[in-house]
Parts: C-alpha cells; structure tokens; sequence
C-alpha cells in the first residue's frame, strides 16, 4: 500500500508541472499541434474549421472537425479550452508535456500494477489462510473420527472381555458343579460296592462257618462210627 501511495505522490508532482490548457478558439498551428495525437493536418483542420464556422461553442464542437474523433477528443479534452490564453506554444513545450503525459501514464500503470499484485497477494494469503483452516477442520474431523474409533474398539473390547470373563465362570461353575455330582456319585457307588463287599463277606464268613461246622459235625459223627 505504501507503494501506491507513493505512485500517486509521484503522479500529483508530475502533474504539477502540467501546462496550461490550449484555446482551441485562438491557438496557432503550432500551439495546436502540442496537443497530443494532433499533428499538422488536424492542427490546420482545426483552424480551418473556425475560420468557416467561427468560434467553437464547447469542447465537444472539436470533434465536428474532420480527422478529429472521440479517440483524440479523450486525449486533448484535459488540454484544452475555449477561452483563456494559450501557453504552450512551442515544439519544446509541447514534448515537454507529452514527457509529463507519458511519465503520468507509466506511473499510473505502476500503480494500477502495484495494486494489481497487492489484490493478487491478498487473495493468495486469503487462500492460503483458508485452506489452514480447511486442514485444521479436517485434521479435528479425523481427530474426532480416531477418538470416536478407539473409544468404539476400547468398549467392543471391554464387552467382550466381560462376555469372556462370564462364560468362562459360568462353564468352571459348571465343572465345579459336574465335578461334586461326579465325586458324590463315585463316594455313593464306592459305598455301596464297600456294603456289598461286606455283605457278600459276612455272607462267606457264615457259608464257611456252617461248612466248617458241618464238616466238624461229619467228622465226630464219622469217629463215633468207627469206634
């Protein structure tokens, strides 16, 4: 911005020493022919021109003369006048304020250049500055995303521990269960089979004990006989 400031500023102190207007009403060849984009021929159409019509009445009665149009009209239209007295009237003058014309013209392109790269800067860091924020909103979203992620997985995973942790006591509930019907039946068959043994035993014993008494019973029965 500074820059164009001092365009502008270049541009005023060029203007500053800007000639005073041409009357088109009583100018000379010469002093006509200072004006930009007017040479001999339209300087002497001019002239011409009021010799034939007398004076122009506004400035926009110069583009009646022939070869003058609105192109050159735009050029001389700041130049010139209908009254007042003409003092540009020499060649040297008149570059003189087509060097002061062109000067104004490189420097208002300087700046118009100037602010053209500035508007350009501008939307570049407006650019920049928005796709930043753009990232920033992205890189929150899949923040947000991977937070929301691990927290589902953290919780998936804490449920299926727990479904793990309950079928597993479940099932050792139930060995633990199987395992005492298992022991108490095999303590119920261990002491049936041990009551039938003694029974099958005390059983024996008797068979044997009443075999033994017969046989005693036999023998003393045999040794009466004999004797």
């Amino acid at each position: 911005m500074k820059r164009i400031v001092g365009l502008f500023l270049a541009l005023l102190a060029y203007a500053s020493i800007a000639f005073a207007a041409v009357n088109i009403n009583s100018a000379t060849k010469e002093q006509l022919e200072s004006l930009d984009g007017v040479g001999p021929v339209k300087a002497q159409a001019i002239i011409d021109y009021r010799k034939k019509n007398g004076p122009f009445r506004s400035l926009e009665d110069v583009k009646k003369v022939d070869g003058v149009g609105d192109a050159t009209f735009e050029k001389i239209r700041k130049d010139i006048a209908l009254s007042g007295t003409t003092k540009v009237d020499t060649p040297a003058k008149a570059d003189a304020k087509k060097e002061v014309a062109t000067k104004e013209k490189a420097v208002a392109a300087d700046a118009k250049k100037s602010a053209a790269k500035e508007v350009k800067e501008d939307k570049k860091v407006a650019a920049d500055k928005k796709a930043t924020s753009e990232k920033t909103a992205s890189d929150k979203k899949v923040t947000a995303e991977k937070t929301a992620s691990d927290k589902k997985v953290t919780a998936e995973k804490s449920a299926s521990d727990k479904k793990v942790t309950a079928e597993k006591s479940a099932s050792d509930k139930k060995a633990d269960a199987k395992k005492a019907a298992d022991d108490k039946k095999a303590e119920a068959d261990k002491k049936a089979a041990d009551k039938k043994a003694d029974a099958k035993k005390a059983a024996d014993d008797k068979k044997a004990a009443a075999d033994k008494k017969a046989a005693d019973k036999k023998a003393d029965a045999d040794k009466k006989a004999a004797d």
